[in-house]
């Protein structure tokens, strides 16, 4: 793609400041972009690289413009101008309507005439696709899904029977969506499998990392709501709720029947236990242990960051003797108030 910067600006809706008719064709950092290129500089960040820059334009604040030495796009928040700028320039389009002499098309599904289906993508009877919706090679829908206008699945996507994907969402590689929730019950022959008779239904505009997996319902649906946007090789058990425009990181794990509230961000590595509720607007910080709800907005840790292996190994030392530490300033504290009552 190759176009002046005068469209790029009104494509954005941003004031420009140089020559309009300066061609880009591509986007690339600050420090390594060249003549043609576009990038950005956001709130002083890279702002040493700002005076040096070989870009033709940057997209950047009102008070880095004066700094900036050549064509300019300036925005109140310039990070996401920068995103929406990438859209401009991605590859990934609507692909052309197709379906692959390989696809395997069971009877009773909608197909509308705009959808691309890839080679060996398998869908089962009864699903209903939307319009200009994709499916890369060997996605597999079981039967009586459905998926929304617009949506996209990546190679190798998995969709249980049953399960329900909104309009304008994307799917990354090996996200399985509807597997059997981790139920079982203990019994004096092992354990007893609960049968999973839920589904999953996620909402508009959600994107869902790759090898995500998110498992069905035990008797209702597990729900992801819309705007929800989830990392890589995330688990979400049976029975889980998330709630609109909530971010989650990679490699967390949210145990079942866990509600977790709108607009909020959960960081990687976290771990949330079950039969939780945790409210709105609620930000954990990476690798938190969440073992009760959550009944107030704010930022939650537990944990401890860092420490040199020698300091660590003799806080876990002192770390073991807090009980004893403890009752002795117990001790210490009663025999001080029976001294002063004496007095």
């Amino acid at each position: 793609m190759i176009c002046r910067l005068e469209e790029i600006s009104q494509k954005l809706g941003l004031p420009l400041q140089g020559d309009g008719n300066c061609l880009i064709s591509t986007i690339a950092p600050l420090a390594t972009a060249k003549p043609g290129a576009i990038s950005f500089c956001d709130k002083g960040k890279y702002r040493n690289h700002l005076k040096k820059t070989q870009a033709s334009a940057v997209i950047l604040s009102a008070e880095d413009a004066a700094l900036c030495p050549t064509n300019a796009l300036i925005a109140e928040h310039p990070y996401l101008a920068f995103a929406k700028a990438l859209e401009l320039f991605s590859s990934e389009k609507t692909r052309p309507p197709h379906i692959h002499p390989t696809a395997i098309i069971e009877k009773n599904c909608i197909i509308p005439n705009t959808v691309y289906i890839g080679p060996h993508v398998v869908i089962e009877e009864g699903c209903v696709l939307g319009e200009h919706v994709v499916l890369l090679a060997h996605t597999y829908l079981g039967h009586h899904c459905q998926i929304g206008s617009h949506t996209r699945l990546e190679a190798r996507v998995t969709l249980y029977p049953e399960v329900t994907v909104g309009e304008h969402c994307i799917l990354h590689s090996g996200v399985v969506v509807g597997s059997d929730g981790f139920g079982y019950t203990p019994h004096k022959e092992g354990w007893q499998k609960i049968p999973q008779i839920g589904t999953v239904i996620i909402g508009n505009y959600v994107e869902i990392g790759a090898n995500t997996t998110i498992d069905r319902g035990t008797l209702e649906a597990t729900v992801i709501g819309n705007h929800v946007k989830l990392d890589n090789l995330i688990q979400i058990a049976h029975n889980v709720r998330i709630g609109d425009n909530t971010a989650i990181a990679a490699c967390v794990g949210i145990s079942g029947s866990t509600t977790i509230g709108k607009n909020c961000m959960i960081a990687g590595a976290t771990g949330i236990g079950g039969h939780l509720e945790i409210t709105d607007n609620v930000t954990i910080t990476g690798m938190t242990m969440v073992t009760k709800s959550i009944t107030k907005p704010g930022i939650y840790s537990s944990g401890t960051g860092m420490f040199h292996n020698k300091e660590w190994k003799r806080l876990v030392a002192r770390l073991r003797h807090l009980g004893e530490l403890a009752l002795k300033v117990k001790i210490l504290e009663t025999q001080a108030k029976s001294e002063a009552l004496d007095e």
